[in-house]
């Protein structure tokens, strides 16, 4: 074998010869690994809307994923954190929080997928397992105030970009405006007191707009 030529070796690979580049492989690793993260956090959303109620669990998580329970252990400390983390996510991927610079138009949006993305099946059944179950365990408990919270920021964010626009009064409550929003989607989602509809989420948007100007 002359020395330009290329060196072949018993796995099949074939070496470049001195000075040439050598070929570009695909790398899977980072693609296994964002298929791993998305399986275990649908897993964990599985489990908690699961009909029979079971126990939502690290092994349980890993296994219903197709993973280890140490690639679980990679990425969160605890099954609270993935929990969190599985509904965070799928709150941001179906809840539109748009940036239009007209605060009634976001608001209407915001409201309107907040009302249907909490109606689609998993959601829907994770939600109302963790509303039930929060109330004997304390874990979950924290679990369901820190989930509410970062979707009561992300309004407030909403509202507050509203109001240094000038769209509501300088003095309005936020904070208020949020619980008025939630109250109605919570009070309804649990006790089907009312449709959670397109309707129902543009005027309840214009009425808090209306109410909270600054004119």
């Amino acid at each position: 074998m002359s020395e330009t030529e290329p060196r072949t070796e018993r796995s099949g690979r074939t070496d470049p010869a001195p000075g040439q580049a050598p070929s570009a492989r695909p790398h899977t690793g980072r693609r296994r690994n964002e298929a791993a993260h998305r399986a275990i956090l649908d897993a964990a959303l599985d489990l908690l809307a699961a009909p029979d109620g079971a126990p939502v669990t690290i092994d349980a998580i890993a296994r219903t994923a197709g993973v280890g329970k140490q690639t679980v252990y990679r990425w969160w400390p605890s099954k609270g954190a993935v929990l969190l983390d599985a509904l965070t996510d799928r709150a941001d991927q179906d809840v539109d929080g748009p940036d239009t610079g007209a605060l009634r138009t976001d608001l209407r949006a915001f409201v309107a997928t907040t009302f249907d993305a909490a109606q689609h099946g998993t959601t829907a059944s994770a939600l109302r397992a963790l509303a039930r179950e929060a109330a004997r365990d304390p874990h979950l408990a924290d679990l369901m105030r820190s989930f509410t919270a970062t979707r009561r920021n992300a309004l407030h964010d909403l509202l507050s970009r509203g109001r240094d626009r000038g769209e509501l009064a300088g003095n309005a409550d936020l904070d208020l405006i949020v619980d008025q929003v939630y109250g109605v989607f919570w009070y309804r989602f649990l006790l089907g007191h009312g449709p959670l509809d397109q309707d129902t989420a543009e005027r309840l948007a214009d009425s808090l707009v209306t109410a909270n100007r600054g004119d």
